[in-house]
């Protein structure tokens, strides 16, 4: 992007906001070189932002990926030299759309477009990055005409768009609506029947949006038809990066469209796949089918068991909900990525082990884990430090409650025999959005498990309570309460021992209400969720914890309001808390009624999500979701006596493991 980075941003908060650790590192310096004029000494970038990865590429170049699951800024501080280019290569792959409902079941949501580029110019400057977070399901809320949401549009680039580089999201799923069709996206969302008339899909789009250029980039595939003969009435899946969603038919769901392989995070050792289509649902004639394309779509169903969300930081799309005497949800999209590389000197150390991305800072090898993986080390490790966070909890919906945040496990001076470990990354509680009865879904743990068998685990946090319908839930942190249902959810956090010793548990409760129209704050790691401070307006959600030393860098960027995207909001690691950054596992906010109060309960430090304000007349606002890898709970949902309000999802949990390099 050469010279249109001298535009100099500061680092930016949004929905997906925060930023994940950020590992500085000095320049890496070898021999000189002739030249026809004065000798250039080779030196490589020296960049900040994301998560760093350093690996070979097994053809005798070393890389150093910065990998960004929620926004942030990119930032190099020093320009190539010598043999070294001025040149990156990156991926970028939008929030995947969520999947439709109905009573013959909905279309799989699209996947997030999927991006990639190489031999990029860059220069010194600062680069924002904002992720697409998951478009929301189209919820079993007895709303008819409703679709899934389109996932949100991820971007890197100089601010002065459309310089930089952007992968739309991906269509929502189809519900049975009149005309059917799966929405358009990055890749589209699925199709369902539609009696006399035509099954659509949705399609690949060409974009209007400034954040792409004219013609847009062909980005995904479109999506699947629906079947409109039964008995299983299926949906179409979402399309894949590259993949067409499958067709249904009278007796199969439609599957999602595949995603795509890249090395750009990990390297060519541990490839991820991205970008996969969400399977449509159905009812239970339909008996096979219904499987989320590879890189992360969610299923579908094909009964009143909600279906699967599409997997934060692959763009996954939701799968389509199902139809047994009721409808059951649809999946929540998942969030989008942006991964950008280039060529270092060498490698500060060499890894004792393998798994996740493996950073080099303060004498210690740090393996990140952002989605699940393995950890597998060939000999014995010794003086490990872990540190897991579990998925947060979802809002609550109608005026409701903050989600709780996932538990922190940590633990030092521990002893890794040589083994395989299993790490589980914890998933975030999927919000929903109601008129009536709706139960936001179920956040998972986070683990470490390894042959004996024995396993760590830091428990899920607790989604807030709906008024008038849904209590809030316990977990690792819990969830808040609302009017008529004022109990909080109560702390689940306890240690966890295996044989390799005890990891200590960290979490606390959600806040309980008076009564009045208002929901109270989930819980965090770092302190209880907060009562409402008001009658009407939503209490806060709990702090987070901070990271152990280890895992802090000595630089911290400081937040400011520059993003353009989105309004700026606190939380996230490196954002400023009680002692400074690198917090985790905010509780969410509680929700506001009605608008003639301030907005919605602030999330918690550690990435907790907003809560919603609500209104007497429509539209209601939707929440805040807790960001990607901090195990926050998300906002709780607003009201409205005619619309409907999306509640916050969780974010994802974390697993983090360091030992001297």
């Amino acid at each position: 992007m050469g010279a249109r980075s001298s535009n100099t941003n500061k680092p930016q908060n949004n929905r997906s906001d925060g930023h994940l650790l950020e590992y500085f590192r000095k320049s890496f310096v070898r021999g000189g070189g002739a030249n026809s004029g004065p000798t250039v000494a080779p030196v490589a970038f020296v960049a900040t932002g994301g998560v760093i990865s350093d690996y070979p590429d097994g053809a005798g170049t070393i890389y150093r990926a910065h990998i960004f699951t929620s926004s942030g800024t990119f930032t190099v501080t020093t320009a190539a030299a010598g043999s070294f280019p001025n040149t990156v290569e990156y991926l970028v792959v939008g929030g995947g759309g969520g999947g439709g409902t109905g009573n013959a079941g909905g279309g799989g949501g699209g996947a997030g477009g999927f991006r990639t580029g190489t031999s990029d110019p860059i220069s010194s400057g600062s680069y924002i990055v904002t992720i697409g977070g998951g478009g929301a399901d189209a919820g079993a809320d007895h709303q008819p005409n409703t679709t899934g949401l389109a996932g949100g549009d991820t971007y890197w680039g100089p601010p002065s768009i459309p310089s930089g580089y952007s992968a739309a999201g991906g269509g929502g799923g189809a519900e049975e609506n009149g005309s059917n069709n799966g929405m358009s996206g990055g890749s589209g969302g699925g199709g369902v029947r539609n009696p006399g008339g035509t099954r659509a899909s949705g399609n690949v789009f060409a974009p209007t949006s400034p954040l792409f250029p004219t013609p847009a980039p062909g980005q995904g595939n479109n999506g699947g038809l629906g079947d409109d003969n039964g008995p299983g009435y299926g949906g179409g899946g979402g399309g894949g990066a590259v993949g067409q969603g499958a067709d249904a038919t009278p007796t199969s769901l439609g599957n999602g469209g595949a995603g795509s392989p890249n090395v750009y995070a990990h390297g060519p050792t541990n490839p991820v796949t991205y970008a996969g289509g969400g399977a449509g649902g159905g009812r239970p004639g339909a008996t096979t089918g219904g499987f989320g394309g590879s890189g992360g779509g969610g299923n579908g169903s094909n009964n009143t068991t909600n279906a699967a969300s599409g997997v934060a930081g692959l763009g996954g799309g939701g799968g389509g909900g199902g139809w047994n005497g009721s409808e059951s949800s649809g999946g929540n999209g998942g969030s989008g990525i942006v991964v950008v590389r280039y060529a270092i000197a060498s490698l500060t150390a060499t890894a004792k082990a393998t798994g996740g991305a493996i950073s080099y800072y303060g004498g210690k090898t740090i393996h990140t884990f952002t989605s699940s993986d393995t950890f597998i080390n060939p000999a014995s490790i010794s003086n490990v430090e872990i540190v897991m966070v579990a998925g947060g909890g979802a809002g609550g919906t109608n005026i409701g409650g903050g989600g709780g945040a996932g538990a922190v496990l940590e633990g030092s001076s521990i002893t890794l025999p040589a083994s395989t470990y299993t790490i589980t990354v914890g998933s975030g509680g999927a919000g929903t959005k109601s008129l009536g009865p709706a139960t936001p879904g179920t956040a998972s743990n986070t683990t470490i498990s390894f042959p004996g068998p024995y396993t760590w685990t830091a428990n899920r946090g607790g989604y807030g309570a709906g008024y008038p319908f849904t209590a809030a839930q316990p977990g690792g942190s819990g969830g808040g309460g609302v009017s008529d249902q004022p109990s909080p959810g109560s702390s689940t956090s306890t240690p966890s021992t295996t044989p390799l010793g005890t990891l200590t548990s960290y979490g606390f409760a959600g806040a309980p209400t008076s009564g009045n129209y208002q929901g109270g704050g989930g819980g965090g790691a770092g302190q209880a969720g907060q009562a409402p401070p008001t009658p009407a307006q939503g209490g806060a959600g709990g702090f987070g914890r901070r990271l152990p030393v280890t895992f802090h860098d000595p630089i911290v960027a400081p937040s400011d309001t520059s993003n353009p995207f989105t309004p700026q909001r606190g939380g996230g690691l490196g954002s400023p808390g009680p002692l400074g950054g690198y917090y985790v596992a905010g509780g969410g906010g509680g929700a506001s009624y009605p608008t003639s109060v301030p907005a919605g309960g602030a999330g918690g430090y550690g990435g907790g999500g907003a809560g919603a304000t609500g209104s007497n007349n429509p539209p209601a606002t939707d929440a805040q979701s807790g960001v990607q890898n901090t195990g926050s709970g998300g906002g709780g949902a607003g009201y409205s006596p005619t619309s409907s309000s999306t509640s916050g999802n969780g974010g994802s949990g974390i697993v983090l493991i360091a030992y001297p390099s």
